[in-house]
């Protein structure tokens, strides 16, 4: 048998499920679901498990709630997820509610048995579709990107209202990404559910990588989590509903891609901040 995290040809893969659940106003509860998720994702062969923007804490509509519900990188939650993450042998990926003093920050963290890994801070806040995400939150600094390694393969992560500036997956390229993470609350309306899913594609195609995103169920979030292979195929996904979603990754099928279709290197434009 060949090693853990690679093939019978020698290439590196893994196994990653993408699990789509409505957070609510309770932590305690929040933490108990992602558990069960995670322990069904594992059964089913995850190493790394995806969950939704907002999986420490949610209210519709925005409120001060937030502020007072927020937890350092240090608190529960994190906490929790680690001891899920060492209990199932995996790594898992979700959305808190950070403590940032008066606002918070919508965070992403990567957490395993070891610990924290990466952390990502949403740099683009949803002052759009009538929303005003900025009136609770403080947006993340445009430093260097965090990644991880998993099974051989580098995964970076951004969130739902950053899919619509193309510039910050393409520093997680740069960074060495071979596989975005996408947690999102991507909201409900006229024509969302196409933009959701017409922008995954458009990630992974332009950059030719895997994207692996989750987002909150109906009737808030769209739904239709999914991992996306570097040529915009959806491998494997949820409908409006919650549920999971597993597939596996490969290397291989990143350089296969990359050979016929060289765009990162062909290119004649880097990325500046503004």
């Amino acid at each position: 048998m060949p090693p853990a995290g690679m093939r019978e040809d020698g290439g590196m893969s893994t196994i990653v499920a993408v699990c789509q659940f409505s957070p609510t106003a309770s932590r305690a509860d929040n933490r108990a679901r992602i558990a069960d998720l995670t322990a069904e994702a594992a059964r089913r062969g995850a190493h790394l498990v995806v969950f939704p923007e907002y999986s420490s804490y949610f209210v519709d509509p925005m409120d001060s709630t937030l502020a007072e519900n927020a937890e350092p990188l240090e608190g529960a939650f994190v906490r929790a997820l680690q001891e899920t993450a060492s209990a199932h042998d995996v790594t898992i990926v979700a959305g808190l509610v950070e403590d940032a003093g008066e606002k918070v920050r919508n965070a992403l963290v990567a957490v395993d048995a070891t610990g924290l890994r990466a952390v990502y801070r949403k740099q683009h806040l949803y002052d759009a579709f009538g929303q005003t995400e900025s009136d609770w939150i403080e947006a993340g600094a445009i430093d260097e990107p965090q990644t991880l390694e998993i099974e051989g393969l580098r995964f970076a992560m951004m969130t739902c209202y950053d899919l619509r500036f193309p510039e910050v997956a393409r520093t997680l390229v740069d960074a060495g990404a071979d596989v975005i993470v996408v947690p999102a609350e991507w909201v409900r309306g006229p024509l969302k559910e196409q933009h959701w899913t017409t922008l995954l594609a458009a990630r992974a195609i332009e950059n030719t990588v895997y994207v692996v995103a989750a987002d909150h169920p109906g009737p808030i979030g769209v739904g239709h989590s999914q991992v996306i292979d570097p040529q915009g195929v959806v491998l494997a996904g949820v409908g409006t509903g919650e549920g999971i979603a597993v597939a596996e990754i490969t290397a291989g099928a990143i350089a296969r891609v990359r050979e016929v279709n060289p765009v990162l290197r062909l290119r004649r434009y880097a990325v500046v901040p503004r």
